[in-house]
């Protein structure tokens, strides 16, 4: 049976596929379908590839998906579907991110990513996000919060934990476009962008591992487990790539359209302003939003039949687990479609996922998260945005959907 045919088969009788990722209403906006798609617990997608998929849309099953290990992250399989048609991303045959491989491997890269680890790069960022701000006040009174703030300072923070040079920290922002480009770039210039980063990490390595260094590469190669042994060559190139990549842009599009959402909601806005003990619950809030993009990245392989509230997931599906639409869900959301600081439900939001795949970089991003926006609006008590929220665009054909830029004044 064919790849169309087999989604022929799992389709719901009489149901199209539609288009996934679903367009925003405008770049702050969820996307309308998010709220008609949870009156169906599984929905049939085409992804940007052109391949299917099911999309599981309700929290309660989103949640416990993200727990079976039945689903797998390995789309390498035959039949799987792909998210671009040029880029295989995050996809490495020599690497297995399914259990108990990746269990072994994690449980190595989280002995030396530890939360102390984080905890010292505090001052650290302060001292950035200071530098940051200080130069965006020499702007006159306007500036784009993406290059002002948004983007430098994630780079410099994640450079700053795996050891990479601060002068070399300009290359990673486009070796970073191309890696997660679905259309946005040609193939050749993906291939080529990812053949120069792969290259610089495995000089990287090569260096740290001649002379150690006080940071995570460092910590990395010479990380030992009595029962699992060491990383390997292969896996410890990917966990430095995986890490510079995700925990930058991530928290870049995060920050910024964080940002941008709270100036757009002048009253949320002003609670915080009257307290500023309210960042970490303003913060959660902004993350619940999932500004960083849709649940595209989130595609997985079931390797089993996988029973869904009535619906059964056959195997050999891909499915995407929709974040997006579980951290809209009115049973686990109370009001999900407000935007509320103050709301105490916030702690259940999906955006780092939960069990097995949690963001090892959790703590390092609310960290800077809190931080920069905190110290952002207490040194500039004027700033609002210079456009409306309505006129704010996000570049297209990419798995995150950045800001194209954030014009702020003061």
């Amino acid at each position: 049976m064919s790849g169309d045919e087999r989604d022929e088969a799992r389709r719901p009788e009489g149901e199209a596929r539609c288009p996934y990722p679903f367009p925003r209403p405008s770049a702050l906006e969820v996307p309308y379908e998010l709220a008609e798609i949870r009156e169906r617990p599984v929905v049939p997608i085409t992804l940007p590839s052109g391949d299917g998929a099911l999309l599981v849309t309700r929290y309660a099953d989103v949640r416990r998906l993200l727990l079976d290990e039945r689903l797998s992250r390995n789309l390498g399989r035959p039949g799987a579907a792909r998210i671009a048609k040029n880029n295989r991303m995050f996809q490495d045959p020599r690497i297995d991110p399914d259990p108990p491989a990746h269990t072994r491997v994690r449980r190595l890269v989280m002995r030396a990513f530890t939360p102390a680890r984080v905890e010292a790069l505090r001052p650290y960022i302060h001292s950035v996000v200071d530098e940051l701000l200080t130069r965006m006040a020499r702007h006159d009174g306007a500036a784009d919060l993406n290059e002002a703030l948004a983007f430098p300072l994630p780079i410099r923070v994640i450079c700053r934990l795996l050891g990479v040079p601060e002068r070399d920290t300009a290359l990673f922002r486009d070796w970073t476009d191309h890696f997660l480009s679905v259309s946005r770039f040609p193939p050749e210039e993906i291939k080529a962008a990812m053949a120069d980063m792969n290259r610089y990490i495995g000089e990287l390595i090569a260096a740290k591992r001649a002379e150690p260094g006080d940071d995570l590469v460092s910590a990395l190669i010479q990380v030992r487990d009595q029962e699992d042994g060491r990383l390997a060559e292969h896996e410890l190139h990917w966990w430095c790539r995986l890490l510079l990549l995700v925990g930058y842009e991530t928290t870049a599009t995060q920050l910024g359209g964080g940002v941008a959402l709270l100036l757009s909601h002048p009253e949320q806005l002003a609670l915080l302003r009257a307290d500023y003990g309210r960042v970490p619950a303003a913060v959660e809030e902004c993350l619940r939003w999932k500004l960083v993009g849709s649940s595209v990245s989130m595609l997985r392989y079931a390797i089993d039949d996988i029973e869904m509230d009535g619906y059964t997931i056959p195997k050999g599906a891909s499915v995407i687990p929709a974040v997006d639409s579980a951290n809209q869900d009115a049973t686990a959301f109370d009001r999900p479609g407000e935007f509320d600081i103050t709301r105490e439900d916030v702690g259940g939001h999906l955006t780092f996922s939960v069990g097995p795949h949690f963001c090892v970089g959790a703590a390092l991003a609310r960290t800077q998260l809190q931080i920069a926006t905190e110290s952002l609006l207490r040194r500039f008590p004027r700033l609002r945005l210079a456009v409306p929220a309505k006129d704010l665009r996000r570049h297209e054909g990419s798995l995150l959907e950045a800001f194209t830029e954030i014009p702020v004044t003061w």
